[in-house]
C-alpha cells in the first residue's frame, strides 16, 4: 500500500452565497481508498481541527445510485472512463498532485452546499411522463406480454442510466438530452410503454425545457462522461419520437378544431 500526499482545491459554498476554492492538504492518503473515502478522511481531519467538513452527496458507494456527483479536475466523476466518483480510486493519482474538486455546474442544478447540488429537476422530468398505464401485474402475468430479446436488451441499455447528471455537467450547454432520451427510450422501447409513447415524449421534453436545461449541439461529451456509457444514439431516437409526436399533436388539434367548426 502506498500513501499519497495530495493538495486539494475544494469548492466551498452555502446556498446562493458566493463560493470559493479552499486549499486543503491531504497527506498520507492510501492509494487503495476510493475518492469518497479520501474525502471522508479529509472531513474527519477537518472536524478534529474544529473546521466545517466538506458537504457532498453519497449513498450506495457501489456505482449504482448516481449520488456521488463531483467534478474532479474538470471532468464529471473524474478521469476514469465509465466510473462513478465512488468507484474512482486514489491510485489514479500521484503523490504531490493538486486535485480540483467542484460540484456539477448547471443552472438547473443549483448548489445546496459545497459539492452538493439540487438535482430534483430530474425527478420532475420523470414525474412528467415516466410511467406506464398497462397493468403488468406480478411476474407471471407480466410474462404474458411477449418481449423480444433485442427489444429487452435495448431497453436495459437505456435503463442503465443512474440519473447522476454527469451528462449535464459535461455539456457546454448543460443539456439533459442524454438523460431524458435514456429515460424516454427505456419506456418507449418496451411494448408496455407504447400506449403513452407520444404523450410521454412531449411531456418529458417540455418539462426538460421548462427546467432550464440547454440544447444539445452534438458534441458527445455526455456519452464520454457518462459512468454507464449510455449511447448518444438514444438522443437520435428521442428526436425522431419527438418529431412524430409533434406532428400527431398538430394533426390532432387540427381535426378537433375542424370538428368544432362543424
Amino acid at each position: 500500500m502506498a500513501l499519497l500526499n495530495l493538495h486539494l482545491k475544494v469548492w466551498r459554498q452555502t446556498g446562493t452565497q458566493p463560493g470559493h476554492f479552499q486549499d486543503i492538504e491531504a497527506p498520507e492518503i492510501p492509494d487503495h481508498a476510493s475518492f469518497l473515502e479520501m474525502m471522508d478522511i479529509v472531513n474527519e481531519r477537518l472536524i478534529r481541527a474544529g473546521q466545517d467538513p466538506v458537504a457532498f452527496d453519497h449513498d450506495c458507494r457501489e456505482g449504482i445510485c448516481g449520488m456521488c456527483s463531483m467534478t474532479i479536475n474538470g471532468m464529471a466523476h473524474g478521469p476514469e472512463r465509465g466510473t462513478t466518483t465512488c468507484q474512482l480510486h486514489m491510485r489514479k493519482f500521484r503523490t504531490g498532485d493538486t486535485i480540483w474538486v467542484e460540484p456539477f455546474r448547471a443552472r438547473a442544478f443549483p448548489v445546496v452546499k459545497d459539492l452538493m447540488v439540487d438535482r430534483s429537476a430530474f425527478d420532475r422530468i420523470m414525474k412528467a411522463g415516466g410511467y406506464v398505464s398497462v397493468r403488468t401485474g406480478a411476474a407471471p402475468e407480466a410474462n404474458e406480454i411477449p418481449i423480444g430479446k433485442d427489444v429487452a436488451d435495448a431497453a436495459m441499455d437505456a435503463a442503465a442510466c443512474i440519473g447522476c447528471g454527469a451528462c449535464v455537467a459535461s455539456c457546454k450547454n448543460a443539456s439533459a438530452m442524454l438523460y431524458v432520451s435514456a429515460k424516454v427510450g427505456q419506456l418507449n422501447t418496451l411494448p408496455q410503454g407504447h400506449a403513452e409513447k407520444d404523450r410521454r415524449t412531449l411531456a418529458m421534453v417540455r418539462q426538460m425545457d421548462a427546467e432550464g436545461f440547454g440544447n444539445c449541439t452534438n458534441q458527445y461529451e455526455c456519452e464520454a462522461a457518462c459512468p454507464k456509457e449510455i449511447s448518444v444514439r438514444w438522443i437520435a431516437k428521442l428526436n425522431r419520437d419527438y418529431a412524430v409526436a409533434s406532428v400527431k399533436e398538430v394533426v390532432g388539434i387540427g381535426r378537433q378544431q375542424a370538428g368544432d367548426g362543424d
